[in-house]
């Protein structure tokens, strides 16, 4: 990572960076199945309902409403041309809709009612995170401003960081902008919301497009591995890694400084000024940049 001008906030993506929504999202679905199945007002779910849920792979169903999450974002990721604040749909309100729709494609229209499925729908407020993203931000926030900057609204990120103990100093979300990412309406909003140049922003993320894009915005980029996250394909990926944009690559496979990885990884680098491309003369100094 270039320390002519070292990072003086830390930008997150949230879903899959740093919450495990696959296993939360799969759990809930299944369990909640299992509830309406079972309860004393199974009787009022279809027969033929009955039988496609019993059959239905949830974690499959949980990969495809995170699809059309994918699809929505990207489909809006530039400010619609109507004015006015009923113009910005949500991602609570996407996720709601997605859900009924699945659901219908899936035969499975009945299984929940109306008040079971906002409730439901509403399980991305509350993703477990990954077992090193909490005591890894906590360290960090003495030496950083952190923020979000997600797709997700707002009131569904303040939710998650009280959820899974991420102790932000800011909540940024591509609702405050009216645009997703990979807009550069959003990572340019976001560093003058923080009254810095991008320059001085690291976006940490697990997906090489998100990262990209804030890259030709100008953010410094650090890339955090994870499980099944990222969208590229494999030739693609090391194609990024030779290229050399992303400034800090923080891989599942490699070496780590932490048992833990992933962001506890990119602590340990942080307070040792490893991982980095010192182009100014400087040396990172434990959490710090000493010139």
């Amino acid at each position: 990572m270039s320390t002519i001008n070292p990072p003086k906030a830390l930008l997150f993506d949230v879903f899959g960076t740093l919450v495990d929504w696959r296993l939360t999202v799969s759990h809930t679905l299944a369990h909640q199945a299992a509830l309406a199945l079972n309860s004393s007002a199974s009787t009022s779910v279809p027969p033929a309902v009955r039988l496609f849920a019993s059959t239905i792979s949830w974690p499959d169903f949980a990969q495809e409403w995170r699809d059309t999450y994918k699809a929505f974002t990207r489909a809006n990721s530039s400010p619609s041309k109507s004015t006015g604040k009923q113009a910005f749909k949500t991602v609570d309100q996407h996720h709601y809709d997605s859900l009924v729709r699945l659901l219908a494609d899936h035969n499975l229209a009945g299984l929940w009612d109306p008040e079971q499925l906002h409730s439901i729908s509403r399980v991305w407020h509350f993703l477990d995170p990954w077992t090193d993203s909490s005591p890894a931000l906590h360290d960090l926030c003495k030496s950083f401003v952190l923020c979000t900057l997600s797709n997700g609204n707002v009131s569904l990120l303040r939710d998650l960081a009280a959820h899974a103990d991420l102790p932000f100093s800011r909540i940024l979300s591509s609702e405050h902008f009216g645009a997703y990412k990979p807009s550069p309406l959003v990572y340019n909003g976001a560093a003058e919301h923080l009254g810095l140049r991008a320059d001085q922003c690291a976006l940490v993320a697990a997906h090489l497009g998100d990262l990209k894009a804030a890259r030709d915005c100008g953010f410094q980029t650090i890339y955090v591995e994870r499980v099944d996250e990222e969208d590229w394909s494999p030739e693609e990926v090391v194609q990024a890694r030779r290229e050399g944009w992303v400034d800090m690559w923080i891989g599942l496979e490699e070496p780590n400084l932490s048992p833990l990885g992933g962001l506890c990884e990119l602590r340990g680098r942080f307070a040792t000024g490893s991982g980095y491309v010192s182009v100014g003369g400087g040396r990172w100094e434990g959490m710090g940049f000493v010139s």
